[in-house]
């Protein structure tokens, strides 16, 4: 099977200090992937309001209150034959219009008038995302085997509610 590789590597949009999309799905669950589809949702310091994990140690906390990822690299795998979809590798933000390898630590990221987020982690694979890839290969969201196809926390700066067609502005670190 060939190596995951990031979905776009727009030289255009990397220049960019500003990149702008929208909030193509907001994913929830009290637990456990998949997470559901929802239209709107209240983002909290600690959370999106609906949204639990079974594992506390692992997942979510204050720096990880929110997982982003990006719509580009989940079409990339799905093109690889793939079976992901939105929501299946646990992302409670759906991003579409900004290449998922821009998504980094130190960069900010508003979601529609009010909520801004800043991203501080790439976050390792879970086993519980297998499903979402060919032999379980839940390794190709890896940052540290392949650079520019992770999932990312992020740490609420300014809470409020979102919804789905939300405009997005990555400001980049």
């Amino acid at each position: 099977m060939f190596g995951a590789k990031p979905a776009t590597n727009a030289p255009a949009a990397e220049a960019q200090k500003t990149v702008n999309g929208t909030l193509h799905s907001i994913n929830v669950s009290l637990g456990g992937v998949p997470k559901n589809r929802v239209e709107s949702a209240e983002i909290t310091k600690e959370h999106v309001v609906g949204d639990a994990q079974r594992n506390t140690k692992a997942h979510g906390g204050p720096d990880r209150a929110v997982t982003l990822f990006c719509l580009d690299q989940i079409n990339a795998f799905q093109k690889q034959g793939h079976p992901i979809g939105v929501g299946t590798t646990g992302e409670n933000l759906t991003l579409d219009g900004i290449p998922n390898a821009l998504l980094t630590p130190g960069a900010r990221v508003k979601v529609g008038s009010t909520v801004e987020l800043e991203i501080t982690k790439y976050l390792p694979p879970c086993g519980t995302i297998k499903g979402s890839f060919k032999d379980g290969d839940f390794m190709l969201v890896s940052h540290a085997k392949h650079p520019g196809c992770a999932r990312v926390g992020a740490r609420v700066i300014t809470p409020g509610t979102v919804k789905i067609g939300d405009a997005v502005t990555l400001l980049r670190a």
